[in-house]
């Protein structure tokens, strides 16, 4: 089995997995590059499982478990967070320990009887910071309510300074050897946690922004999350990212989506995105919608300041595959970006109207003035308002 085990300090171990059979993440988000399952062991007067990891990994994670308790009962089991990759061991680790306590706010307790079907009697219910002592190392309980479910929570471990994020911190990506913030580069890893953000918490970003506000209160050496690499020398990096993430603090560029099915829009997007250029906007990112997921077009509208999109007409609407992607930026809430659009038509319009009225009650964004649309291929009157469109947005991404 793939299970990893690692000492993290004395008494306090790593014990994760890495998935790289899932496809989809939430059945919904691609995993090129797989994800890892993290959760941790306190050995102390009292024992503790903080997290467990997705069923389907249950067998090389309770070697594991057994392996690190080396004999002894386990005492307690901590929910952070409910989500079944998480939970997805809770009752085979209840099977094995029937005396285990299990540990959580009172929407956690609620949920292990809707999600798993379990009445659990050994339940400790915990509130904003209540503490669990385990004897050296007593964990501090923080609530951080939808980022991004309702029972979300961390805790906090103050000997050590130490803390348990869940969700929060994490990232897209099997640690491929790398479990610490100091084995791996950085910039390895930013896309895919950057991409894990926007496509899971980026629409819980409100939430997220008070949660920080929180954990920046507390004085940390080590951040454990149950996704991505564990932050034992740097943490500061990734609270800074995350802060950045949350309230959608973007950086130069742009970003131009389309939806073309005979080339006529993709060749308004090429157009525009060199005019973009020679207006000294460096970083131009250009999707077709047809050809890449909404997860990685996302994940880039996240990182920029602006954003286009551009549509041909297809049956009086936007293209179908836009569409999707319209619906994907208004469920995430984005915000404090410059936007535009442009599109395409045979012999009627719609698509450049349904943009229109996406980037109208969308978000919280600029708007550039000028509109295109154009019938059929585009003219030279065409051209010269793509040259416009470039001009605003770069005049407003510098102002932003």
């Amino acid at each position: 089995m793939n299970t990893v085990s690692v000492e993290i300090l004395d008494g306090l171990h790593y014990i994760g997995t890495n998935d790289r059979e899932t496809s989809l993440f939430e059945n919904m988000w691609p995993l090129p590059e797989g994800v890892a399952y993290n959760s941790y062991m306190i050995i102390d007067e009292k024992t503790a499982l903080l997290d467990t990891v997705k069923i389907t990994k249950v067998d090389g994670f309770i070697d594991a478990l057994k392996d690190k308790l080396n004999g002894r009962d386990l005492d307690y089991l901590v929910i952070h967070h409910m989500e079944p990759d998480h939970s997805g061991c809770y009752k085979t680790v209840i099977d094995l320990f029937p005396n285990v306590t299990l540990v959580g706010n009172k929407k956690a307790r609620g949920m292990v009887k809707d999600f798993l079907d379990l009445d659990v009697e050994n339940f400790l219910e915990v509130k904003d910071g209540d503490v669990l002592d385990l004897g050296r190392r007593k964990l501090t309980f923080v609530n951080t309510p939808m980022v991004h479910w309702p029972e979300s929570m961390v805790s906090y471990e103050m000997t050590d300074k130490i803390l348990f994020s869940q969700d929060i911190f994490g990232g897209f990506g099997a640690l491929n050897g790398t479990i610490f913030d100091d084995e791996m580069n950085f910039e390895f890893f930013q896309d895919e946690m950057r991409r894990y953000y926007s496509n899971i918490v980026g629409k819980y970003s409100k939430q997220a922004a008070k949660a920080l506000e929180k954990v920046k209160t507390l004085d940390i050496n080590i951040i454990c999350p149950v996704h991505g690499v564990v932050w034992r020398t740097n943490p500061e990096r990734i609270i800074e990212e995350y802060v950045k993430y949350a309230n959608q603090i973007h950086e130069d560029g742009v970003v131009i989506a389309y939806g073309s099915m005979y080339g006529n829009t993709e060749k308004m997007a090429d157009i525009l995105a060199r005019f973009l250029a020679e207006e000294g906007v460096k970083n131009v990112k250009v999707f077709d919608v047809s050809k890449t997921h909404e997860s990685y077009i996302l994940s880039e509208i996240w990182k920029y300041k602006g954003f286009i999109l551009g549509s041909c007409t297809y049956n009086n609407s936007v293209y179908p595959k836009m569409n999707q992607l319209l619906y994907t930026l208004k469920m995430n809430k984005l915000a404090n970006h410059a936007v535009g659009v442009f599109g395409s038509y045979g012999w009627n319009g719609g698509s450049v109207r349904e943009l229109t009225e996406f980037i109208s009650d969308g978000g919280s964004f600029d708007v550039i003035p000028t509109i295109v649309e154009t019938k059929g291929t585009p003219k030279k009157e065409d051209v010269d308002s793509l040259r416009q469109m470039a001009k605003e947005m770069a005049e407003l991404i510098k102002e932003k």
